[in-house]
């Protein structure tokens, strides 16, 4: 593919990043000439298509079928109050090219599924993943690895973000950190547990920022790192993994080699959620499992808790004891429901975490107990 040379409005335009050494005229044509895929439009898609749309990338694909509501405008910065009912792909797509004309808009109003994700995904250099559905999450990602594209993903909850990049063979995929997907309503979503309204406005960015890395070919992308953001501290950690030769879709021996729609869960699989004042009548009664990283451990923790990360829980399973309920708890409710959610999958039954996390800990029972940041 031929890469478009640069007209004199685009070299008035993009003037600041044809400053910068590592972009230049030779990295612009690259951002000129690349298509990067969206899925989903809503709070980090709002302000990664923002900022690739500025930054000049070509072509830029949108996926989502679903319509603005009232209830997004607090985050969702592609979107006004006129855009309320409208389908949000749409929407996006005339705010986009109001900001740069001289890019081309794609709008896919449709739901991601197995039928249609090559068909989309084919016509795309780089795929940024913003959904909040896991089921779309996992698909997004056993497709580009099939089909050998750049991914970046990242996702939020509540006061926190956490950000990774994947490129077919130089890095572990997402299901390297996190192998099954919990249920659909087993991990609450923005409406169910809230959501700081800046915070994909942070994540979002990063996304963008992955993506014009990956197509320029400069500096170092999240390769095998989840970044992690945590906005109440002002924080940002890192949790390193590496690709699991037993990884179902990209590891030595992969048992999945076509996209495919995951299996619905049934409804009753649901996690029981703890109150502070509740896993305080438990204490030394049940068994508790800190999936937090090994530096938030240390530095403070429940008494009898035990120390095993979320990215390890799947293969530390023979550590968690099944004679007494197990409770996961975390910073603030998010990466141990995803732990539970592993757990359950893995046939524990007698399964629970704490809700709201230690912050909540320390909020309603102990306000001398310091959490420590996400890192």
């Amino acid at each position: 593919m031929s890469t478009p040379s640069l007209s004199p409005a685009d070299l008035a335009r993009y003037s600041r990043h044809l400053a910068l050494r590592e972009i230049g005229i030779p990295g612009q044509e690259k951002l000129k000439a690349a298509k990067v895929l969206l899925v989903g439009a809503g709070g980090l898609g709002s302000p990664a298509a923002l900022y690739l749309a500025a930054s000049g990338v070509g072509t830029i694909g949108v996926i989502d079928n679903d319509r603005v509501d009232v209830s997004n405008l607090q985050r969702q910065v592609l979107y006004d109050t006129q855009s309320v009912g409208r389908p949000k792909a749409e929407v996006a797509k005339e705010r986009l090219l109001a900001l740069n004309p001289e890019i081309e808009l794609v709008s896919h109003t449709v739901e991601l599924r197995a039928a249609n994700v090559r068909e989309i995904f084919s016509k795309y250099d780089v795929v940024l993943d913003g959904t909040d559905r896991f089921n779309t999450r996992y698909l997004s990602n056993d497709a580009c690895v099939i089909l050998r594209k750049p991914l970046v993903s990242a996702a939020i909850h509540r006061f926190e973000g956490q950000a990774m990049t994947y490129i077919p063979g130089q890095a572990p995929c997402y299901r390297c950190l996190f192998p099954e997907p919990p249920a659909d309503g087993l991990v609450p979503n923005c409406a169910e547990a809230g959501v700081l309204g800046v915070l994909p406005g942070v994540m979002g960015t990063i996304q963008a920022t992955e993506a014009i890395k990956v197509i320029v070919g400069v500096g170092e992308p999240l390769l095998g790192r989840l970044l992690t953001y945590d906005a109440l501290a002002m924080r940002f950690g890192e949790f390193r993994f590496t690709r699991r030769p037993d990884c179902a879709v990209c590891g030595d021996h992969p048992t999945i080699h076509e996209p495919a729609d995951l299996a619905e869960a049934c409804s009753a699989e649901v996690t029981r959620r703890l109150s502070p004042l509740e896993l305080r009548e438990l204490l030394g009664k049940v068994a508790i499992v800190d999936v937090r990283s090994p530096n938030e451990f240390r530095a403070s923790h429940l008494p009898g808790a035990v120390s095993i990360p979320v990215g390890e829980v799947e293969r530390r399973l023979a550590e968690i004891p099944r004679d007494q309920l197990v409770v996961f708890i975390c910073r603030s409710g998010g990466r141990s429901l995803t732990a539970s959610a592993v757990a359950t999958r893995a046939g524990m039954t007698n399964v629970a975490d704490l809700e709201g996390g230690l912050l909540a800990w320390a909020k309603e029972l102990d306000p001398s107990f310091v959490v420590a940041p996400v890192g």
